[in-house]
């Protein structure tokens, strides 16, 4: 049973197109987040409570933070000062005001 007509396929085009749209590319937009809280804490003025607060930046986090502030990676201070916004020490965003506590361990 040989059969020596074959298919002919010459004429066949293929294509692979996408349905995904082209996403937007947002690695040039830039953002600040500024506070209107006023700072409390520093010199002068009574009743102050030697608290300041700290506006979260992207690449932060408690650790570095801290040690801005404190001079050594005291981040638990921090988070336990910010228990009422933080679930996870670890998942600081961009634009949070953190409340920074006075440093009692300064001399």
């Amino acid at each position: 049973m040989s059969n020596d007509k074959k298919p002919d396929f010459s004429n066949v085009q293929g294509g692979v197109q996408s349905t995904e749209q082209v996403k937007p590319d947002f690695s040039n937009v830039e953002s600040k987040v500024a506070s209107t809280e006023d700072i409390t804490g520093g010199e002068g003025g009574g009743g102050s409570t030697g608290q300041q607060t700290y506006t979260v930046e992207k690449g932060d986090n408690l650790s570095t933070i801290a040690k801005q502030f404190y001079g050594r990676q005291d981040w638990k201070r921090i988070y336990d000062a910010n228990r009422d916004q933080l679930d996870n020490p670890d998942r600081i965003k961009p634009g949070q005001v953190l409340k920074i506590p006075q440093d009692d361990a300064q001399d």
